[in-house]
């Protein structure tokens, strides 16, 4: 069935911009193109949605990261649409339906506040939920409201859920609905999910044979038996099969995020054996662990926002100097109190060094926690206080896109 007049017209005129955004270097045109085009049609990505098999990945942190993994697996399949640069509101996924043309899938990274409307436009044959943690605490709802909105969205759906079982608050959001695959996707930050969002009491947890086993002390909430489990850097699919995941990617929680991609292409046909290896060739993600090769330094870059994504992202550098960068800006949240929920133990006795519009809120942070820093004034002066060799770099949202912008311009 042919778009309606509208709709082709909102598509046309959304690649056209998209495509003069990326050629006169004003940006990637992965935004741009999805808001001219909806103010055209306020229904685009309904119409650009319509007779796709499509998958939503949503959660606090991943969300880009598993969004590529799960294009790559269902790629098996064929061409698939997906907003592969992170652009995670309904503008940026209609601005990738209209760009990507016919394709039978579509994997879409959705912002966990949005996933409603998303939902509603898209009409998913999948939705992947992957972790709540507390996120730009200025502006966004507490974890408990996200788990709620979630609840309420999917309760009813005729969809199949891909939830991760170690997350309290993600387990009682799919549990409001029939269909769903628990992934033992694991989770490092509790302090998020220590009380019970079915009934206010307290969460226990043990270990028991290798995971976390989880339940509420006072309610019948608890962690599920999972389908897809890990056994180190292998993932065990729901039949018992064992599949060797050769990440590129670094850290354990790339191999649970392939979990979670494996377990969503699985819903759309795609043999986890067919997929292991497409996956395996990913070695960078919308600039994520990407090196870049400077005046004799291997570059590395890390993208964390939230305490628990500063966690991850310790597990995943090289014992080598550090560069840690924080701003404090429209995409990052203006509150910088969340960086006394992030313990930087790790980075004691390795060389650390600061910048950023907010380092010194970062410095007060570290002195507490014991950590010796030297502050430099820029990013390139950064570089060049570091000896010759790796350089691990981990920073905030809009931090990042400067560092990649700076990074870009010296080629």
């Amino acid at each position: 069935m042919q778009l309606p007049a509208r709709a082709r017209l909102a598509r046309s005129v959304s690649r056209g911009v998209a495509a003069l955004s990326r050629a006169t270097g004003r940006g990637d045109g992965s935004v741009i193109g999805g808001r001219i085009g909806m103010v055209i049609d306020p229904d685009l990505l309904a119409h650009l949605a319509a007779r796709r098999q499509i998958a939503l990945i949503s959660g606090t942190n991943g969300k880009t990261t598993t969004t590529r993994l799960t294009a790559v697996a269902v790629g098996v399949l064929g061409p698939v649409a997906s907003n592969s640069l992170g652009a995670n509101l309904p503008t940026g996924h209609a601005s990738a339906l209209a760009k990507a043309g016919a394709t039978a899938h579509a994997i879409l990274e959705v912002d966990e506040h949005y996933l409603p409307h998303v939902l509603a436009a898209t009409q998913p044959r999948v939705v992947a939920l992957l972790n709540l943690t507390r996120d730009q605490l200025d502006r966004a709802k507490e974890v408990a409201m996200l788990a709620r909105l979630w609840r309420d969205t999917l309760r009813g759906q005729p969809i199949h859920v891909v939830a991760n079982a170690d997350d309290p608050m993600v387990v009682w959001a799919a549990s409001s609905t029939e269909r769903v695959s628990w992934v033992a996707a694991g989770q490092r930050w509790f302090d998020d999910s220590w009380v019970c969002p079915e009934c206010g009491g307290s969460i226990r947890r043990e270990r028991r044979n290798g995971s976390v086993d989880w339940c509420c002390t006072t309610c019948a909430l608890r962690r599920p038996t999972p389908h897809w489990t890990l056994h180190g850097n292998a993932v065990v699919d729901p039949r018992g099969m064992c599949h060797d995941v050769k990440l590129s990617l670094p850290g354990e929680i790339n191999v649970a995020n392939a979990a979670m991609a494996l377990a969503v292409a699985a819903e759309f046909g795609v043999r986890p054996e067919d997929a292991v290896p497409r996956i395996a060739e990913i070695t960078s993600v919308a600039g994520r662990y990407t090196i870049v090769e400077r005046a004799g330094r291997a570059i590395r870059l890390f993208l964390a926002k939230n305490p628990a994504g500063w966690l991850e992202a310790f597990d995943m550098v090289d014992p080598a100097p550090i560069l840690l960068v924080i701003n404090a800006r429209q995409p990052d949240g203006f509150d910088t109190s969340w960086l006394f929920d992030v313990d930087f133990a790790p980075l004691r006795g390795r060389p650390v060094l600061i910048t950023g519009e907010r380092a010194y809120d970062l410095g007060v942070r570290l002195k507490v926690n014991g950590v010796a820093f030297t502050h430099v004034p820029s990013f390139a002066e950064a570089v060049m206080a570091t000896p010759p060799g790796r350089l691990e770099v981990i920073a905030n949202y809009s931090a990042f896109q400067k560092i990649r912008v700076e990074l870009d311009r010296a080629e």
